[in-house]
């Protein structure tokens, strides 16, 4: 294997604001620690929390890099002492906390997994990210059960086409919401029974109406602010909200929050970063097992949007911004 570089080009974060902040420049090149491999990076995703983080309102844990990037695929090309499984030239796509932005990005060795039979390293990089935080949050925390009812907002978003995809495979009934007739086309073609736009109609409403009244069992949220008590009402008895972001905010100006009681509703949510690698480590255990499998035969897989050369991550970011993308928008290294 080729000599590593002492420094390689990366994307930085001048100051928080605008995508224009986004800049490439030289950083030295990451040194794996105990436990952890180098990868030299192919593709990298581009997600909601990289734009929280540009704009000043999510910092990198302790002790992570500035340099933004939450998932990627490569080539292991060096190994942190105490690595086991991975061997230099391993093709892995790997969650990581920040980073990805870059030629070489250092990874904990348990949050790699092997790029999926039949996928490309740009597909495989569209992974973790979206499908570590579905796995997680509807499955492990929101207990979704094959006849369940099962609403994702966003639908044709990064999460969005992850959650119906793996949802609909599981036997719930899939619903999503969704900004366009296009979009909703798209959420229904992955596997939602009904894409409900979100310009034209109450998901409430419509959801109750497809139900019989009883209401969803699972709702995965990533809007927040007037969303949470709109989803509270949507919710069948027993039925539990899983909240991932705040896009609309984190608080409300009133709720009433007595149906909870009455409902027997359990309200949690979570996010993924400042997990410990021991939690990401036994979330990659399950995907490896019971989602790999089903990557790896072609009966789910990533929806691409676009792909930006690693220089013109700005450009990724003002398309993200825009929201007219559908599914992952990449940075190719």
């Amino acid at each position: 294997m080729a000599a590593l570089p002492e420094r390689m080009t990366a994307i930085e974060i001048r100051n928080p604001g605008p995508p224009e902040v986004l800049r490439p420049a030289l950083r030295p090149l990451p040194a794996p620690a105990a436990g952890e491999v180098l990868i030299k990076v192919a593709a990298a995703g581009v997600n909601r929390p990289d734009v929280v983080q540009r704009e000043g309102n999510y910092a990198p844990p302790p002790g992570v890099t500035d340099i933004p990037g939450l998932e990627v695929a490569g080539e292991i090309v060096a190994l942190g002492p105490e690595v086991k499984r991975w061997r230099l030239g391993d093709r892995v796509t790997a969650l990581v906390a920040g980073g990805g932005y870059a030629e070489y990005c250092a990874a904990p060795a348990p949050q790699c997994l092997p790029v999926p039979a039949g996928l490309s390293l740009m597909q495989a990089a569209a992974l973790p990210e979206t499908f570590f935080t579905v796995w997680s949050n509807v499955f492990e925390r929101g207990h979704l059960k094959p006849g369940e009812s099962f609403l994702v907002h966003g639908g044709s978003s990064g999460i969005g086409p992850a959650a119906i995809q793996l949802a609909s495979r599981f036997g719930a009934r899939v619903f999503a919401t969704a900004g366009s007739a296009e979009k909703c086309r798209v959420c229904e073609a992955l596997g939602a029974e009904k894409a409900i736009d979100y310009r034209e109609s109450d998901f409430v409403a419509v959801t109750k109406e497809l139900t019989g009244r009883r209401g969803l069992d699972v709702i995965l949220d990533m809007v927040g602010g007037d969303y949470i008590p709109r989803n509270v009402a949507a919710l069948a008895p027993d039925g539990r909200l899983v909240q991932i972001a705040f896009m609309r905010g984190a608080k409300v100006a009133e709720m009433n929050f007595m149906p909870v009681l009455l409902k027997r509703l359990t309200l949690t949510g979570s996010t993924l970063r400042p997990r410990s690698v021991d939690e990401k480590a036994a979330i990659a255990e399950a995907l490896e097992a019971k989602v790999w499998p089903l990557l790896a035969a072609g009966e789910i897989g990533p929806v691409l949007d676009r792909t930006f050369p690693l220089a013109e991550a700005a450009a990724a970011h003002a398309r993200m911004e825009s929201s007219q993308h559908i599914g992952k928008i990449m940075l190719a290294v």
